[in-house]
């Protein structure tokens, strides 16, 4: 059985400049991802898509291979993961190499270890599944959220049946964007990551930490100096 990881690194992150780039405790952010996959028992063949010559080089510097740019198309604002899978997916079988899975590995993502991705295979196949995605518990429960009216009047904003103590809420959990494992057939045929035979690999929260913004940065490098 052989397994491809995708590390999907676009260029022109419009929330903060070159982010899968920016360098966090001394590294690119992409590099922790690398590493991590690089360092995987399961992973054959560690490969980042990316529209930019400047991460390529730098990807390669970390040991990944970039045997082709990105697309016009799945080099947009608007391209959505699935556009870049499939395009990963064709090209390699031009190529003619052939995965029968993979695990798409967003860079955002610097706190998944490489046994955070062999758990999740590990997963996968105990379970005879078509995919595995990561999750965490949810940091808040979705019960004591709402939305709010123009005049932010919070009438009704929590319904009474689910105003109870927060001890005695259901856990809940959410998608982190660290580990999407997927058989290659299967995806080409539904091309989505949620069908029948889809199970959550969960992570601890400390792991999934999806760097978005500043302070997510600040967040990780300060995770990343006292654990590590």
């Amino acid at each position: 059985m052989s397994n491809l990881a995708i590390i999907t690194a676009r260029s022109g992150s419009k929330g903060i400049k070159d982010k899968n780039i920016r360098l966090l405790n001394g590294k690119p952010l992409m590099a922790y991802t690398i590493e991590s996959a690089r360092k995987s028992q399961f992973i054959d063949e560690v490969m980042v898509s990316t529209d930019s010559e400047v991460y390529a080089a730098i990807a390669k510097e970390y040991g990944a291979e970039v045997p082709f740019l990105r697309s016009r198309e799945t080099s947009t604002d608007t391209a959505s993961s699935k556009d870049v899978i499939l395009e990963v997916l064709s090209e390699y079988n031009k190529r003619g190499k052939r995965y029968d899975q993979f695990v798409m590995l967003q860079p955002t993502s610097p706190l998944r270890t490489e046994q955070n991705i062999d758990r999740a295979f590990q997963l996968y196949w105990e379970k005879k599944a078509d995919s595995v995605v990561s999750v965490c518990e949810c940091e808040h429960s979705p019960l004591l959220s709402n939305t709010l009216p123009a005049d932010c009047n919070m009438f009704g904003f929590i319904e009474s049946e689910n105003n109870v103590r927060r001890q005695d809420l259901k856990t809940y959990y959410r998608l982190n964007g660290a580990i999407y494992i997927s058989k290659v057939s299967t995806f080409l045929q539904i091309q989505t990551f949620y069908g029948k035979n889809s199970y959550a690999y969960i992570m601890e929260q400390c792991q999934s930490i999806d760097i978005d913004s500043e302070l997510d940065f600040k967040i990780a490098e300060l995770f990343m100096e006292t654990n590590m």
